[in-house]
């Protein structure tokens, strides 16, 4: 099978193709754990990577590791969504709304939620 493209809606539904441990597909709380767990992971690795390039300098390897991470987080983060029964084009367009109204009044920089 080669990888072709896709939407991100087929790409959450073949997240659950490659997933491959206790509870998969059950969309049960383990299953959750374990997703959540993997995205996390991922996501320091990438943190790593990115902590690799402030102290030894930017390397096209680096860059290459980092961008690695960066398509296993977005892998977990789909399959989040599938296990949970949420719908990532739809996640995106939120966060796009609520960054869009953000900018607009401003309240980009800042912190907490509800700005």
């Amino acid at each position: 099978m080669t990888a072709q493209t896709i939407t991100l809606r087929e790409y959450q539904k073949f997240t659950n193709t490659t997933a491959v441990y206790p509870d998969a597909g059950k969309n049960n709380i383990p299953a959750l754990m374990y997703a959540g767990l993997g995205l996390a992971s991922e996501a320091g690795e990438c943190a790593n990577y990115i902590k690799k390039v402030y102290r030894d300098g930017d390397t096209p390897e680096l860059r290459q590791k980092i961008a690695d991470e960066l398509g296993d987080i977005l892998y977990y983060a789909s399959h989040t969504a599938e296990i949970l029964g949420l719908d990532i084009q739809e996640l995106l367009e939120k966060n796009q709304k609520k960054l869009l109204s953000r900018k607009e009044r401003g309240v980009l920089k800042g912190s907490g939620d509800n700005r």
